[in-house]
């Protein structure tokens, strides 16, 4: 009797365990269903399905948007959207070494202020992006426009002709995405530099090892697995980034956001809006998978957690 007793006693503490996970994870769970789940099984649908009247998908399904995207049409094959795919990842890749060679030293020298200036240095970095993206996107294009003291300057050194400015251009494109993502790589690469052991770095020094060598073999392993989080939070939003480029690129620099927008709303090809969008999903399970065994290579064996 007593054995039973402790066996039913387990059984309904077994349960109401149970019931109190569900009810925890219930509703992250239905959120990630309700609003990631059912929209991307939804864009998948529309990719297949043929582009009707005012642009909306229609049965037969067929893979004309993904033939379109690969810039197939009914007039032969065009390079527009192989060069803006190309764009889009020369743009990614050019804006996340940039945010990274930026933030390095802006991480490492956090770390080495006294500690109550830390938190009052990394609220400088985060406060902008307190700020709406379209805002700050706005200011740029005020500091970039012709007559600024940039442009001016820009004038001067003979980049740019005279009675221009640096916008539109690409250079005002990539100078945005750096400047909207250096703090998404600030933080992580300032939290592996706060868990940074001195002691690797004072002994490569006692070798004389140069800086570089110093860096490369006992900072840089270190601090490997912010890198790899703050290069998934730089470069996977600003492959299918659109204010920016829309912006301050003045439609000279489209991206493949700006392409998947253009094709829901102007452009009236939801098939192909929603191909494009399942080609950015594409990219960023790749990038994912990519970082994962990179950080499995350089971090000894030991797989990076993304």
């Amino acid at each position: 009797m007593v054995e039973s007793s402790r066996t039913a006693s387990r059984g309904r503490g077994v349960v109401g365990e149970s019931q109190h996970l569900l009810f925890s994870v219930a509703p992250g769970a239905i959120w990630i269903v309700v609003f990631l789940v059912l929209p991307s099984l939804y864009l998948m649908a529309v990719a297949f399905m043929t582009n009707g009247p005012y642009g909306l998908p229609q049965m037969p399904l067929t893979l004309d948007s993904f033939e379109q995207l690969a810039g197939f049409g009914f007039l032969g094959w065009s390079p527009g959207n192989f060069y803006t795919l190309l764009r889009s990842l020369w743009q990614t890749l050019l804006a996340t070494v940039l945010v990274v060679m930026v933030a390095y030293p802006i991480a490492y020298y956090i770390t080495t202020c006294r500690m109550k200036w830390r938190a009052i240095m990394l609220l400088l970095v985060v406060v902008p992006s307190w700020t709406n993206q379209v805002i700050r996107t706005f200011g740029w294009m005020n500091l970039l426009a012709p007559g600024t003291p940039l442009s001016d300057l820009a004038q001067w050194l003979g980049v740019i002709p005279p009675n221009m400015g640096l916008y539109p251009s690409n250079f005002a494109v990539t100078l945005g995405l750096v400047y909207n993502f250096l703090p998404f790589m600030v933080l992580p690469l300032y939290a592996a530099f706060e868990k940074l052991d001195t002691a690797q770095v004072q002994a490569a020094q006692d070798l004389y090892a140069s800086p570089m060598r110093t860096f490369w073999h006992a900072v840089f392993p270190q601090t490997l697995p912010g890198l790899l989080a703050g290069t998934v939070l730089v470069a996977i939003p600003a492959f299918g980034m659109y204010v920016i480029p829309e912006l301050l690129g003045g439609g000279k620099g489209m991206m493949l956001g700006n392409l998947v927008a253009n094709q829901f709303a102007g452009g009236s090809n939801w098939p192909l809006g929603a191909a494009g969008a399942i080609l950015m999903l594409i990219a960023t399970f790749i990038g994912l998978f990519a970082m994962r065994r990179i950080g499995k290579r350089l971090g000894g064996g030991e797989e990076v957690v993304i």
